[in-house]
This record gives C-alpha cells, structure tokens and sequence, in this order.
C-alpha cells in the first residue's frame, strides 16, 4: 500500500459502495434533503447518481463527507 493511501478512509470504497450505503442508511428522500441534487430528489438511481457524481466534483465531495458521517459499521 502506498504511503499517501494509509491515512485515506475511502481507499478501497468505490462510488457505487458510498451511494448504496448512503441510500440504505438514510433512503432517497432524506439522501435528497441533505444533499439536494437532482439525482437524488427526482426518479433516484444508483446508475443516474453515479453518471452525475462521477462528472461532479463537488458533489460528490459532499457524497463522500456525508459517508465518511456514517457509523463505521453502516459503511460499506
């Protein structure tokens, strides 16, 4: 393992990891309310959010912060 790596809590969560640890914890509606993006508000997916965050550094930096939030034993 890389130097950079040890202290990274996310090496090793991919994105699809996150988002479905983040909907099976809070579900869509309440996902949609703390992180009001479209892909979470209106016709939610996996696949949609993904598309969107992968493209969205912002958001997915919000995505990633809301995750690193969780309990550890809620994270993927």
């Amino acid at each position: 393992m890389s130097e950079t790596q040890v202290n990274n809590p996310l090496h090793g969560v991919t994105l699809e990891q996150i988002v479905t640890a983040l909907v099976a914890h809070y579900g869509w509606e309440a996902l949609g309310s703390r992180i009001n993006i479209r892909c979470f508000n209106i016709d939610p997916s996996v696949k949609s959010s993904l598309k969107f965050l992968r493209k969205t550094p912002w958001a997915r930096k919000k995505v990633e912060q809301l995750y690193l939030a969780l309990p550890k034993k809620t994270r993927a």
